[in-house]
């Protein structure tokens, strides 16, 4: 995935005073010193022979110790401008995400946003964007020339395409043989679900990159290969025939999912396999144990004043912890329905999912407890539940397994 790094971005320059060639320094929150950048090609014709500086005026977040990103970024270029187009509330943004959600539309403007892209030998696709930032660009000391933006546009896409090529290699090492005549085990669903991971960085990764573009659509579906360029006639009859046998089939699954929801859970399985909680959704006992624990953590850190304290290894601690319980919804919730029909070598894996995001949830507390981030009569309480959580699922685990068939 490309590193989206402004939030830890302190200040920085750009040079392309030279052509062909773009310098510059990056002061990041969390770094000992400022990354230099020394890359092939040019900035967009805003910034093609300009210095540019910048800084960021909000609070900035600290990179995770671990982070690894290259105090040296050798590499190419890809869009570099000042002058990129996007949308801005006009407003807070949970106050504008809060209006959105009850359906109201938040009042919002156009804004230029600095946009700096470049791919990094030592750490792939990395990307400053931001509206926030204010800055100052020197005049420039040369403009592009047709050829010159032609060129500069060839470099940018080539540097894409090969970041994507990378990706590529990724999903074909985790692509999964699929054998009718066997029965999957839970390392077979973990094979499926890092292939599923890669399939979807990549998608995400071509609608970051094209979201804006106004063949957005067809351009994705082409990289990620749902369609095919230059058929015949025949050819494009059968795609569309296929294309209409998936879309009745697409509308059967909805018709099936619609009927899903009217289902009500088994009533034996209550209090092992379900729970109501008081706003009527039904929840897996440890599914909900982990979310409302994660909820409690994150009001006490928020109440303690270390939401705003930046610290790498707490943000870890309670955003991986949000997402074990997100595991676990996806792992256990559908028992409430079927528990018959659910595989348990499958159920095991995506219980290895959780427990993945458990471990770096508890690391990321450690981290926070050796810097005293955290009291210790606190850290104790979220040790001490993190802890349970994990033998839980460590027991359900073993549970399954003894049921797999």
């Amino acid at each position: 995935m490309a590193w989206r790094i402004h939030d830890s971005v302190i200040r920085g320059e750009i040079d392309n005073r030279e052509k062909g060639v773009v310098r510059g320094r990056l002061w990041l929150d969390g770094l000992d010193g400022p990354a230099e950048l020394e890359l092939r090609g040019n900035a967009c014709k805003d910034l093609a022979g300009c210095l540019l500086a910048f800084t960021n005026p909000l609070p900035t977040i600290k990179l995770p110790v671990d982070a690894g990103i290259a105090l040296k970024q050798t590499g190419t270029i890809g869009d570099l401008t000042a002058s990129r187009k996007v949308r801005v509330y006009d407003m807070p943004v949970d106050e504008a995400l809060e209006m959105t959600q009850s359906g109201e539309r938040p009042k919002e403007h156009l804004a230029n946003c600095l946009y700096l892209e470049w791919f990094s030998n030592a750490n792939g696709r990395i990307v400053v964007e931001s509206p926030n930032f204010r800055l100052t660009i020197s005049e420039p000391l040369w403009r592009l020339t047709p050829e010159d933006e032609s060129n500069r546009l060839k470099q940018a896409a080539e540097g894409f395409t090969g970041f994507i090529g990378k990706l590529n290699n990724a999903l074909e090492a985790a692509k999964v043989e699929f054998r009718e005549d066997k029965e999957w085990n839970e390392f077979d669903y973990e094979k499926f679900m890092k292939e599923s991971d890669a399939r979807t960085d990549k998608y995400m990764e071509l609608v970051d990159k094209y979201q804006d573009h106004p063949d957005a659509d067809s351009i994705i579906a082409q990289e990620m290969g749902w369609e095919s360029t230059g058929a015949s006639n025949d050819e494009s009859d059968d795609d569309t025939a296929d294309l209409a046998d998936g879309l009745i089939e697409a509308d059967e699954i909805n018709r099936v999912t619609e009927e899903a929801l009217d289902l009500e859970p088994d009533p034996a399985t209550e209090g092992v396999n379900w729970i109501r909680t008081p706003d009527g959704d039904i929840r897996h006992p440890l599914r909900h144990r982990c979310t409302e624990a994660a909820v409690r953590i994150w009001k006490t850190c928020d109440d303690l004043g270390l939401e705003q304290h930046g610290d790498p290894d707490l943000h870890r601690f309670v955003f991986e912890f949000q997402c074990t319980g997100a595991k676990l919804a996806g792992a256990l919730d559908s028992l409430a329905y079927a528990s018959d029909l659910e595989d348990p070598a499958f159920i095991v894996a995506r219980l290895k999912r959780a427990l993945d995001h458990l471990h770096r949830s508890q690391s990321g507390l450690e981290g926070a407890t050796q810097r005293a981030v955290l009291q210790e009569e606190t850290t104790a309480l979220f040790r001490k539940e993190l802890f349970e959580i994990r033998e839980e699922i460590l027991r359900l685990m073993a549970h399954f397994r003894r049921n797999e068939s």
